[in-house]
């Protein structure tokens, strides 16, 4: 007699609430390897992690601040969320970014209106179309390399973006440099996103707030998403062509153009938050401009178990992760965190699709089934 581990192919549906509790339990698993490894090299876990909280949510600037950061998170894991329930794998989005920001730009540095008489909600409102565009015709590469000739997304996707981060390089170390640094000069406060601090200037609590409206499109967003995801006949569509193409094929489904538009809305979501972060934070086009924002938008997306909900919480978990990072010591620990969080999320998939339970085994390693009960007898 012994016992063993039985791994067996879920036959049935899993419970509801198992996709929430292994995103759950991947954050806090996560933060408890983190915590090995930094005890493992002589660092207090519990003073950092307490520093941690502090640093994110301690006072209404850090909360500010992880808000700021959170918004382009959010669009972009709404944008890979989106993708993602199609079974494309848009990981692009970092690319698609950098083109939103490039094309929102251009209302200004070229310039497309009168900045001096066109009115600012105008001109915003420009720059967002824009931005939206740039996104959407990045994403439309990848999507019609994919739909018309069968080209495997994650390969055209990952290259795109370095072509969109050195695309950016060659306009602002050239032509619209200012003064030879690696960005354009400062936008004219026409084109800069209101503040919450603009609008409560008669609280000092909210002085100096880097909070922008930015997040309004986030948030937007999120419900805009999920009504075409579960309300829509769209939705229905692209969940139906995810799960099973040759049924969506057979009932008459266009597989290519829905292919096309998918990856053009997610890189549309991923363009906005281009323009968001450089009309609400940097006000210039600038090198660096994204912190590794569409590789981190894969993780939430599938921490959210791509819920554009879900995806709202996540997001300001990452936006806390990289406020606390910059003031963190040992450094690099919030991508240590986000690593093992990626690792994890990815291993506890295998709990959706498979029961994992210990059984007893006999002598020849043979399953030892569970004597029936009275009640199960007489069933």
């Amino acid at each position: 007699m012994g016992l063993r581990i039985d791994v067996q192919k879920r036959t049935e549906d899993y419970p509801k609430w198992l996709p929430a509790a292994t995103s759950i339990g991947a954050v806090l698993l996560a933060f408890v390897f983190s915590g090995l490894i930094l005890l493992s090299v002589g660092a207090d876990p519990i003073r950092i992690y307490s520093f941690f909280w502090t640093a994110s949510f301690g006072s209404w600037g850090a909360v500010s601040d992880v808000i700021v950061k959170a918004t382009p998170l959010l669009l972009i894991g709404l944008a890979c969320a989106f993708a993602f329930k199609m079974k494309l794998w848009n990981i692009g989005a970092e690319g698609q970014f950098y083109m939103g920001a490039f094309f929102a730009s251009m209302v200004i540095l070229l310039p497309m209106v009168d900045l001096q008489t066109t009115p600012k909600f105008l001109v915003l409102g420009l720059m967002m179309l824009m931005g939206m565009l740039g996104g959407a015709l990045y994403g439309f590469i990848p999507g019609i390399l994919r739909a018309k000739y069968n080209i495997n997304e994650v390969i055209t996707t990952l290259m795109l973006n370095y072509i969109a981060v050195f695309w950016n390089n060659y306009w602002i170390f050239g032509k619209y440099s200012d003064a030879g640094f690696q960005m354009t000069k400062m936008f004219p406060k026409i084109a800069w996103l209101p503040r919450l601090s603009d609008f409560a200037k008669q609280y000092k609590s909210f002085s100096g707030i880097t909070l922008h409206v930015g997040v309004i499109f986030g948030l937007v967003a999120a419900v805009i998403v999920w009504l075409i995801l579960y309300k829509s006949r769209w939705g229905y569509k692209i969940t139906l062509i995810g799960d099973n193409p040759k049924a969506a094929k057979y009932a008459g489904l266009n597989i290519t153009r829905n292919i096309v538009l998918v990856f053009m809305f997610s890189g549309a979501l991923a363009g906005l938050a281009g323009m968001a972060e450089v009309t609400g934070v940097v006000h210039r086009l600038q090198e660096r401009i994204s912190t590794n924002y569409g590789f981190s938008g894969v993780i939430i997306a599938w921490l959210a178990k791509l819920n554009p909900f879900a995806v709202i919480l996540v997001s300001v978990l990452f936006g806390a992760l990289i406020v606390a990072g910059r003031e963190i010591q040992p450094s690099g620990v919030s991508f240590l965190i986000q690593g093992i969080i990626l690792f994890l999320v990815i291993s506890s998939d295998v709990l959706l699709k498979y029961t994992i339970r210990v059984v007893r085994t006999n002598k020849d390693g043979e399953i030892v089934q569970p004597k029936a009960t009275v009640v199960e007898e007489a069933k």
